[in-house]
């Protein structure tokens, strides 16, 4: 294990951190060496918030990590991340990554998520067509610290509390239950064989039977509307909100700015050879499949594709809709192209051991979810402008669904918060050592506390530097467009 609590770049090579093939730790030795690790990164010093020395301005961060992404979608983004602090929070991982580089960790790394704020974690159909609730975002996914990850996700809980008016101590405590699930349940998973951990995934059942009893008759009644809206967002639903007939052929409907499908971006006159190049781009794509999903693929074809605006930290890369057909115009298939570029952690702990950063996304993502998008693949390829970037691919709509934070009151946040460290701790366990960060965590809520500390002392700085990005559009420093509602 490495030395614990200090500032260190760890090696990146191997996807699942301390766990390497043929090499299985020792649960006895594991748990010893990681109390004794709390020697040089006591559990209480977590709560404490120290900055880099060479801070860089937020404002400026934002617009490096702008360089590389649309130019005329960046003001879109920024209007977005202009919302609230909350919405600021979720497009600044790169500004928490290098703030998180100064403080202590125990040295045992994990397939660290790299951006597991509270929306990004939701409920998804596995292949078995059964509701999964994970984490759903992987943009940022690299072998790492999986103290990082865990403050990501009490940060965003305490910046959310303040968002939704509550009290400083319902944040607190809403923050330290959190941590405190992610405790237990790194506690339980490694007293579990390694196939058991690897099985067990959350859907409802888990949550009735963990966490429905700790929600009130209002907030449950919540979490079904959510599911029913989510296993009515599939693709049909996509089909009959995203196509019309024209001209006796369908296409993609536009809705500018968000989805501007293909013949409003080139002439008509080189969309022939636009479509061959997609589909070149999908025949790339299929060979990262496994046989069996490479014969279902197969079975549809191409039919039309559009440009499309996602997320707000994602605000800027390129992603592409792509509609295909399968046994007839009434069996769609809709797939996103969505960039991957560079994580916001490669340049604090290193670069990735793939050299595609859309492998790097997926294979981050195969690793740590307990039940994965049967399309879920990547490809590298060139795009209108005539360079070449990295891609992932997956289904648009398979009943995704996500928490609306923005109206969730403090019962349901306090569990949603407990759901998500719950869920966080499995996908850790999966790909570190878990008996090693069992054992550092302990029995006593000495570490939960100490991430409640510094949730509130990271939401004050969010907070400062949301202001600063506020300033500057102000100024005209950058340029804002408002969301549209």
């Amino acid at each position: 294990m490495a030395d614990a609590g200090k500032k260190q770049k760890p090696e990146t090579g191997s996807l699942s951190g301390d766990v390497e093939p043929g090499g299985f730790p020792d649960p006895a030795e594991s748990a010893a060496s990681a109390k004794a690790a709390r020697a040089e990164a006591p559990r209480s010093s977590h709560g404490d918030l120290v900055l880099p020395g060479d801070r860089v301005d937020p404002v400026d961060q934002l617009e490096a990590q702008a360089a590389s992404r649309v130019p005329d979608l960046i003001p879109q983004r920024y209007g977005r991340m202009l919302e609230s602090a909350f919405t600021f929070y979720r497009g600044a991982a790169g500004i928490m990554a290098g703030d998180l580089v100064p403080s202590p960790v125990s040295g045992i790394r994990v397939q660290a998520c790299g951006d597991a704020h509270l929306s990004n974690f939701g409920l998804f159909a596995a292949p078995d067509r059964k509701f999964v609730f994970d984490v759903n975002d992987f943009d940022e996914t690299l072998p790492g610290p999986w103290e990082w990850d865990l403050k990501r996700l009490a940060a965003s809980l305490e910046i959310g509390g303040r968002d939704r008016g509550f009290d400083k101590g319902d944040r607190k405590r809403m923050v330290v239950d959190s941590v405190a699930e992610y405790r237990r349940s790194m506690r339980r998973y490694s007293g579990m064989s390694n196939l058991d951990v690897w099985y067990a995934r959350t859907g409802r059942p888990e949550i009735v039977e963990h966490f429905g009893s700790q929600a009130g008759e209002k907030e449950w009644r919540r979490v079904q509307k959510r599911v029913a809206k989510a296993r009515g967002k599939d693709r049909l639903r996509a089909f009959s909100k995203l196509t019309h007939v024209v001209d006796g052929e369908l296409r993609i409907i536009s809705d500018w700015p968000d989805v501007v499908p293909l013949d409003e971006l080139v002439p008509a006159v080189q969309l022939p050879g636009l479509h061959d190049r997609i589909r070149a781009i999908l025949s790339d794509y299929r060979e990262t499949l496994s046989r069996d999903r490479r014969h279902l693929l197969d079975s549809y074809r191409f039919v039309d594709a559009a440009v499309k605006v996602v997320g707000v930290g994602s605000v800027g890369t390129r992603c592409w809709m792509v509609l295909m057909t399968g046994r007839d115009s009434g069996d769609p298939l809709f797939l996103q192209i969505k960039e991957a570029q560079q994580s916001v952690l490669e340049p604090y702990l290193g670069a990735s051991q793939f050299a595609n950063h859309g492998e790097r996304v997926v294979e981050g993502q195969r690793i740590t979810q307990s039940a994965g998008d049967i399309f879920l693949g990547w490809v590298r390829a060139e795009g209108i402008d005539g360079v070449k970037r990295d891609s992932y691919v997956r289904q648009l709509w398979d009943w995704k669904g996500s928490a609306d934070v923005d109206t969730m009151d403090l019962g349901m946040m306090t569990v949603y918060g407990q759901l998500c460290g719950s869920v966080l701790a499995r996908a850790h366990a999966r790909t570190g050592n878990r008996f090693a960060i069992a054992g550092y965590l302990g029995k006593s809520s000495t570490f939960d506390r100490a991430i409640a500390r510094f949730a509130s002392a990271y939401a004050d700085q969010n907070e400062r530097d949301y202001e600063a990005l506020l300033a500057a559009a102000d100024s005209g420093r950058i340029e804002v467009e408002a969301p549209e509602r």
